[in-house]
């Protein structure tokens, strides 16, 4: 208790006065040992010197002293000083000064003198607790006026790139920061029909397109995803993500600033990110951007080519951590887009059906090797961290616009027709429709697999499973139309090893 009193306390100065060095001495013990940083002195001029040119939080001093008293000492101090808290020390309640007079120089405190110093730390510790309130209460008055002060700035007409990097600019003071980026939607311009997304860094995210995307580590782009899927802070160790989220309650993207003074800044922060986020969507709504049309497309067909190349790697990294399960995502990829020409998608469909059906494993990234390896049954807790891996997916695919139609196809691809599924137990009509086609042909692909804790099943049994299953794990209709599907079956071998060369080894695996 002693040793966390005194790692606040020592935020605090304190300067003691009083002209008896024995009273000077018996309280320096108190508070020292109390953890608080003080001055001691018996001079009060020299007292009013020291505030005078140097930063005090609290001052504790004697009412009876000489060459001048307590009152006259803080009368001079209030001509220059009127925030440093003051407790007045009297040696009976006789000899106080009068009420009126402790008021007028707004003395907040005082107490008298005696062998026990109870009342006075008590005293001290009320007196560290405002002047707590008082500073953030003034970090607030700064940040707001930071923020009113900014905001005509990130309103003007300019490109977005500069809008971008001024509300940056302005934003790290509020949190005492130096590195932070900016990551937004168009989707609403005249230059283009697509989901794009476009990034501003700044301190060491300062990057080009590719740099910037090595820097987004798995963790961090489900966080983003995270904090955009439920437009709320995500508090990181030493940062954190702010959704922007314009008046119309959409979410157009995210601020992400590195900061370990976060406690009361954060609430500053949202402030400024709802401005921030009106500045950008009334640019965007005015067609206020200034960079070229073929500018622009070259920058979105980086990022989404950066984007997707890193969400490859993760893809690769999941099938590589068993052996057992390579190649797997690039068939279920396959069953997928089968089941959707199936049921007469359009192209457009089918490419979502696709890309869904390849990174429908990729929150797999964050389950532990051993778990994944495990032959033997999974424990209970084991159990839970393998069934976060479709809600971590979600949120890693989240974290830019390009994903934000593949995110909740990845989310709901562990649901069950009968509510016995996860992450969130979904039913019948409110799985995706598209989440259902990858729940089959990722079920058919696992069963046809050998796998460390079972072997492949003969392709008749599998296809039998799917039948069984069909209306309480399985869609019916899905499962229906996949069995039309795979009355191809020895057509659909051949052409998934040369659509996927990387997958024909695996191919042995149904012989």
């Amino acid at each position: 208790m002693r040793r966390e009193k005194f790692q606040v306390s020592t935020n605090y100065k304190i300067l003691l006065v009083d002209d008896e060095p024995g009273i000077v001495d018996s309280l320096s013990v108190v508070l020292k040992r109390s953890g608080y940083h003080y001055t001691g002195l018996t001079n009060p001029l020299e007292a009013i010197e020291r505030v005078r040119n140097e930063h005090f939080d609290l001052l504790i001093l004697d009412y009876l002293m000489s060459p001048i008293h307590g009152d006259e000492v803080v009368r001079q101090i209030r001509e220059f000083n009127r925030e440093i808290y003051i407790l007045l020390l009297t040696g009976h309640k006789d000899l106080a000064p009068p009420l009126e007079t402790i008021k007028a120089l707004d003395i907040q405190g005082y107490c008298e003198k005696s062998d026990r110093f109870d009342q006075l730390l008590l005293l001290v510790e009320s007196g560290i607790k405002s002047i707590t309130q008082m500073r953030l209460i003034k970090k607030f008055q700064e940040g707001l006026n930071r923020i009113l002060q900014a905001v005509p700035k990130i309103y003007q007409l300019q490109p977005i790139g500069s809008i971008l990097e001024e509300i940056l600019v302005e934003i790290l003071p509020l949190v005492n920061s130096e590195n932070a980026f900016i990551l937004v939607d168009d989707n609403i311009t005249q230059f283009n029909s697509r989901n794009n997304s476009i990034f501003k860094g700044i301190g060491s995210y300062h990057a080009d397109i590719h740099d910037f995307m090595e820097m987004l580590n798995p963790s961090l782009m489900e966080h983003i995803g995270h904090a955009r899927l439920n437009k709320s802070a995500v508090k990181l160790d030493g940062g954190v993500v702010i959704p922007l989220i314009n008046e119309y309650h959409q979410d157009i993207g995210i601020i992400y600033v590195e900061s370990d003074d976060l406690e009361d800044g954060l609430k500053l922060l949202e402030i400024y990110s709802s401005q921030a986020a009106s500045s950008i969507n009334n640019a965007f709504l005015h067609s206020l951007v200034n960079i070229k049309n073929d500018e622009l497309n070259k920058t979105y067909d980086q990022l989404r080519e950066r984007y997707m190349d890193t969400i490859e790697a993760l893809r690769m990294v999941v099938d590589a951590k068993d052996t057992y399960t390579r190649g797997h995502s690039d068939r279920v990829a396959y069953y997928t887009v089968k089941i959707g020409e199936s049921f007469g998608m359009s192209k457009e469909e089918l490419d979502l059906l696709r890309v869904s059906g390849l990174f429908h494993d990729v929150g797999k990234i964050g389950t532990s090797d051993d778990i994944l390896s495990k032959s033997e049954k999974l424990t209970e807790w084991e159990l839970i961290e393998i069934r976060k891996h479709p809600l971590k997916g979600a949120h890693i695919l989240s974290a830019i616009s390009m994903f934000k139609e593949v995110a909740p196809i990845v989310k709901c691809h562990h649901e069950r027709m009968d509510g016995s599924g996860y992450p969130e137990g979904l039913t019948g009509e409110s799985i995706p429709f598209m989440s259902r086609i990858i729940a089959v042909a990722d079920a058919f692909d696992a069963m046809m697999s050998d796998r460390r804790y079972r072997s492949k099943l003969p392709f008749e049994e599998a296809r039998n499973q799917l039948i069984n299953g069909a209306g309480s794990q399985f869609d019916q209709v899905v499962v229906d139309h996949f069995n039309r599907v795979l009355g191809n079956f020895p057509d659909m071998i051949r052409e998934i090893a040369e659509t996927y060369p990387c997958s024909s080894a695996d191919l042995l695996l149904y012989e």
